[in-house]
């Protein structure tokens, strides 16, 4: 199954000063990104990445995710429109040698590649699905005033008194 937003890099393009690489996502990718995601639209996406080498077959990456989503709010179910601006630090590894355990002192993301080729296109989409709100709240949305009723009694407060 071929992603949402597609850009494949194959490894042997990044040099000793690495390489610098924007991904812009097109309406059909942003529709089904939007899909994807579970949110209203996604209406812009351009993730600007700097890969380098760290060894042999391992690369590191930084990046900076720009979008312009529109989700639905938790309390209002009314859609609005929200910016997200999020920097990130990836690293590609071969497929099959990612790290199991989370260790909370390296909050680096690993992602997987296969056949000499990095899926930044992929890589842009997760950070999309990471940066996203999952409790979106329309800003100025307050939950509604509960009347400050007293609970009906417990039928067992006689006998507490007892």
């Amino acid at each position: 199954m071929t992603p949402e937003l597609h850009c494949l890099i194959p490894v042997e393009r990044i040099g000793a000063q690495g390489l610098d690489v924007v991904v812009e996502a097109s309406a059909v990718e942003r529709a089904a990104l939007a899909r994807r995601m579970g949110i209203a639209d996604v209406q812009s996406l351009v993730c600007r990445f700097c890969v380098t080498r760290t060894g042999a077959d391992r690369f590191a990456a930084v990046g900076h995710l720009s979008a312009q989503v529109v989700q639905t709010c938790v309390i209002s179910l009314d859609d609005f429109s929200a910016a997200i601006d999020e920097h990130f630090r990836l690293r590609f590894v071969p497929a099959g040698e990612e790290t199991d355990t989370v260790d909370p002192e390296d909050p680096i993301d690993e992602i997987g590649y296969r056949d000499g080729v990095l899926d930044i296109g992929e890589a842009a989409a997760e950070q999309l699905g990471l940066a996203l709100d999952p409790y979106p709240r329309r800003p100025g949305a307050t939950l509604p005033e509960h009347d400050a009723e007293p609970p009906p009694p417990h039928p067992f407060d006689a006998l507490r008194r007892h």
